[in-house]
């Protein structure tokens, strides 16, 4: 069986709380044909209070991020049967979830690939679990407002307000972006690039601004990922505008939005 069977077992410890086992744990999905990878991860996400969902090669996992999307996953490249690349680039058909991608440290291309296909982030092998629960923690609260099973703020704050820059069209508590009313369909990292450009109109924003505005805490991310961030963006702009120019380059500076 691909999926291993009982990692998302939770039994409640002794003494427990019951009214902290109402609130759902979020889910997280790992897939790698590394069991020993899958084991020591899902131990190190249950100690931090994630549920897990694990599977052994993509063509499973496939089927099973589409019919019962978890809150975010976790996706190694080089695995039989289908790669992660392949297994992203069908599930970017027909799902928006965030996504982490495992990569060879020495494989830049790999990198580059991940994100031009839609992955939210990338971490190097070998890596440090530390640092994949904080990414994993950064990107689901950027996506809050997606994640079903979020519990609630006890004082929630007002929705976003919704952004117009000539055709484009920012609803942040929806995650949702057109532009001259057509659809388009962004990560949880490229919209927040994008919105960054957008509140300011002409204003060049370096990457480092830009990387503070996706991944606000703290964890490193290099240049070549916001570049690649921006070129997927206007790629899937083309796709509804062949003519979209509103992502400026000024190189060595940074990128700035024009209305368009």
């Amino acid at each position: 069986m691909t999926m291993i069977e009982g990692a998302s077992a939770d039994p409640a410890p002794v003494g427990h709380d019951p009214a902290a086992a109402e609130a759902p744990r979020l889910q997280i999905a790992l897939v790698d044909d590394d069991r020993n990878i899958l084991t020591t991860v899902s131990i190190a996400l249950q100690a931090e209070g994630f549920a897990t969902r694990l599977y052994t090669d993509g063509e499973t996992a496939l089927k099973a991020l589409l019919d019962n999307p978890p809150d975010l996953a976790v996706f190694d490249i080089k695995m039989p049967k289908m790669d992660g690349m392949e297994l992203l680039r069908r599930l970017r058909q027909n799902s928006a979830l965030p996504v982490i991608f495992l990569t060879s440290k020495d494989d830049e291309s790999d990198e580059e690939a991940g994100l031009e296909l839609g992955a939210d982030d990338y971490i190097a092998k070998p890596f440090s679990l530390r640092l994949l629960v904080a990414r994993i923690r950064a990107i689901l609260r950027r996506a809050e407002p997606l994640v079903p099973g979020a519990a609630p703020s006890i004082s929630p704050e007002p929705a976003p307000p919704t952004l117009t820059r000539g055709r484009l069209f920012m609803d942040p508590a929806r995650h949702q972006v057109t532009w001259a009313g057509q659809p388009v369909s962004l990560t949880v990292t490229e919209f927040l690039i994008l919105e960054a450009l957008a509140i300011r109109p002409g204003v060049i924003k370096s990457r480092n601004q830009l990387m503070d505005a996706a991944y606000p805490d703290d964890v490193f991310v290099d240049d070549r990922t916001v570049d690649s961030h921006i070129k997927r963006m206007r790629r899937k702009f083309k796709v509804v505008d062949n003519s979209f120019d509103a992502i400026d380059t000024l190189y060595g500076a940074g990128y700035s939005f024009t209305d368009g």
